[in-house]
């Protein structure tokens, strides 16, 4: 079977700058700042550097650093691939305006099984609410902003709750970005320590870490069937979180060239053999002078 991830239809905005704003409510949120400008990529075509950089970040929540480090570093990232998308990753599918009401899978950030819709949108618009309606299945969002509507325009065949994440009021929670990441650096801990560990712990502390990274599950990307040269699979990635997620699991469970994290730097680097315990040279005759004084 060929790589049933070939092809993707997987396209994201980012803007060209973001910032950190306090809502009434008293959280912080992470969205683009006033004069930024959008521009869609494909994140596929940064695969590797993606996964890293979501995996430093959950690594610095890990390691409890300063939340002043860690704002900095998420900011950073959404200046290069955008915020998570996470409104369209938590529902059960990122097409929820077309139903009554919006259905969720169990998650850490919206507790409920349910919510109204309109209720479920003002969520990720703090500062300025759309100008959204909706009665039952029917629904209604008017926009006079130039940028917006390209937008619209540029990705009309996409779920509507997708193209709504790009604009410019629309934000991600810090408490939200923080449990994403922390969840990730979490599951990259896990298989780095039963790794390590597994062939002098008992049965018992072995399955404790088999459940941990049980634990990680996800929505699963949408897909559809296009006539090309011949009928071709194309997956849908509605959400950057989802991207970065099922990018993770893969390099996390690739044989070849694992995702790890160095034993002397304690970053995380993507392995060129599966038994590589170090992110370079340098960090490996770093360890062997530590190791040597002791």
């Amino acid at each position: 079977m060929t790589n049933i991830f070939e092809h993707t239809r997987a396209s994201w905005v980012r803007y060209s700058d973001y910032e950190w704003r306090t809502a009434e409510n008293g959280k912080d949120y992470l969205l683009p700042a006033k004069d930024a400008q959008p521009k869609p990529y494909d994140p596929m075509e940064d695969a590797d550097n993606l996964v890293l950089a979501a995996a430093d970040i959950g690594l610095m929540l890990f390691h409890k650093n300063s939340e002043k480090a860690i704002k900095a570093a998420m900011q950073a990232f959404a200046c290069k691939y955008g915020l998570l998308g996470i409104m369209t990753a938590m529902p059960t599918t990122a097409k929820f305006i077309e139903y009554e009401k919006v259905y969720f899978h169990k998650n850490q950030i919206i507790p409920t099984e349910t919510m109204d819709t309109e209720d479920y949108i003002s969520l990720f618009f703090p500062f300025r609410k759309p100008d959204f309606h909706k009665k039952g299945v029917e629904s209604v969002w008017n926009t006079n902003d130039r940028m917006e509507i390209a937008l619209v325009m540029t990705y009309k065949m996409e779920p509507q709750a997708m193209v709504m994440s790009f604009m410019r009021d629309y934000g991600e929670q810090y408490d939200w970005l923080a449990s994403v990441f922390r969840d990730w650096a979490f599951t990259l801990v896990t298989a780095t320590l039963y790794e390590i560990d597994r062939d002098r712990l008992d049965d018992m502390t072995l399955e404790i870490y088999r459940k941990g990274m049980a634990a990680f599950e996800g929505n699963t990307p949408t897909y559809h069937l296009e006539l090309r040269e011949y009928p071709t699979l194309v997956w849908d990635f509605h959400s950057l979180l989802l991207n970065v997620q099922l990018l993770f699991s893969m390099t996390l469970t690739d044989e070849k060239n694992p995702l790890k994290i160095c034993h002397q730097c304690q970053r995380p680097f993507i392995a060129g053999k599966a038994d590589a315990e170090y992110c370079s040279p340098a960090c490996r005759e770093q360890h062997k002078k530590e190791k040597g004084k002791k």
